[in-house]
């Protein structure tokens, strides 16, 4: 029998809370945005939808603004996943606001748009599972037009009633920011100077077949679209988020769908199956790099390639290496007005985000590469 002293037994008990966080916030994740609720016609549910998006809406300006007080106020910290979910959000705001710096940018608005999924009585509050949509606009220094971007995310949090309206007491969500919660402070003015030294591209006349790339990614890439699209994931397809990803099927439909590459043996999708070049990023880089369907333009680390993903084209790749492993495949969908590459993708969805948005930490290794269509 292991005997725990009392600080071992609550470090103990908030692992095992924590891990019990993370597996409800994958299931409620991996549910898909089939069970969203749109239109909640109980007045109870109305006004929570409201509450909650108010919440959403505080905790935005809050980040935007770089106010930790502000933000703190939305949050039940004396319980530890209140706390760890603050401290979450704070470092995630520390990142923002570091990368807005280090991209020479200022944000002009963060706005969500939750949809309500479900909404269950939990003693005094409620626990919510939700879909967030939101959009990031910024500007350039010294640029006078917007650019933006979107995020969308799963969210499973309890809400406990205060004197002022309602607080988190826990909340879970697969973070998009959560492998760029670290950027190297003493390469950030360089990088900055090479950013700043672009301007806006020319882009050549694509041919059908990358354009058919284009259309689909942006049809297909789930809560990060706009709202004129729909947010489901292509149906023909199965969801892989709760089997590891579904980044790499993603990455395959656009091109089978979307790009008119033909299905063979090495890389292959039926019967609610694909194989491993299909599915997987590492087999996936590897066979497009060795079958001639894509060729690489460099592979390095962020400061190595940023001179190069200049040269990157809507209808390219990025593959996201860490420890050795291709782990995540987005695909170039635009270009912001400083001919940065913007990328699509699922898990998490994605809608024409800045390319190393979300994995900036030194131990990622990137690889770009040409499609050849």
């Amino acid at each position: 029998m292991i005997n725990l002293n009392r600080g071992q037994f609550k470090k103990a008990l908030l692992l095992v809370l924590m891990i019990l966080l993370w597996m409800v916030g994958i299931y409620f994740f991996c549910q898909g945005i089939d069970e969203v609720s749109i239109h909640v016609n109980n007045p109870e549910n109305q006004e929570m939808e409201e509450a909650i998006q108010q919440i959403f809406d505080k905790r935005n300006q809050a980040i935007r603004d770089e106010d930790k007080d502000y933000l703190m106020k939305l949050y039940d910290r004396k319980v530890k996943a209140g706390l760890y979910s603050y401290e979450h959000e704070v470092r995630k705001m520390e990142y923002l606001h570091q990368w807005e710096y280090k991209q020479g940018v200022q944000f002009n608005s963060i706005d969500s748009k939750i949809f309500l999924r479900k909404l269950n009585k939990k003693g005094e509050g409620y626990f919510v599972t939700l879909a967030v949509t939101t959009e990031y606009t910024y500007q350039y220094e010294g640029g006078s037009r917007t650019n933006s971007f979107r995020l969308g995310t799963y969210h499973s949090l309890d809400l406990l009633p205060h004197e002022e309206g309602w607080m988190i007491s826990k909340e879970w969500y697969l973070d998009p920011f959560a492998d760029s919660l670290n950027l190297d402070e003493d390469k950030i003015e360089k990088i900055k100077e090479i950013i700043a030294s672009h301007d806006e591209r020319e882009l050549p006349e694509f041919n059908e077949r990358r354009l058919g790339a284009l259309e689909y990614m942006d049809q297909h890439c789930g809560v990060a679209r706009p709202p004129d699209y729909s947010f489901r994931y292509n149906s023909e397809y199965r969801n892989y988020n709760s089997l590891g990803g579904d980044c790499t099927n993603f990455a395959s439909q656009i091109l089978f769908e979307g790009g008119g590459f033909r299905k063979n043996s090495t890389w292959n999708y039926n019967r609610g199956g694909g194989t491993k070049a299909w599915l997987n990023a590492h087999g996936f880089n590897q066979y497009m790099l060795y079958s001639g369907r894509g060729s690489l333009i460099q592979r390095g680390t962020y400061e190595q390639v940023l001179r190069n993903s200049y040269n990157l084209l809507p209808g390219d790749y990025i593959a996201y290496e860490k420890k050795g492993e291709v782990a995540h495949i987005s695909f170039v969908s635009a270009l912001d007005t400083k001919g940065y590459a913007l990328v699509n993708s699922h898990n998490s969805d994605r809608f024409r985000v800045p390319w190393e948005v979300g994995w900036s930490d030194a131990g990622i290794t990137f690889w770009l590469v040409r499609v050849n269509y």
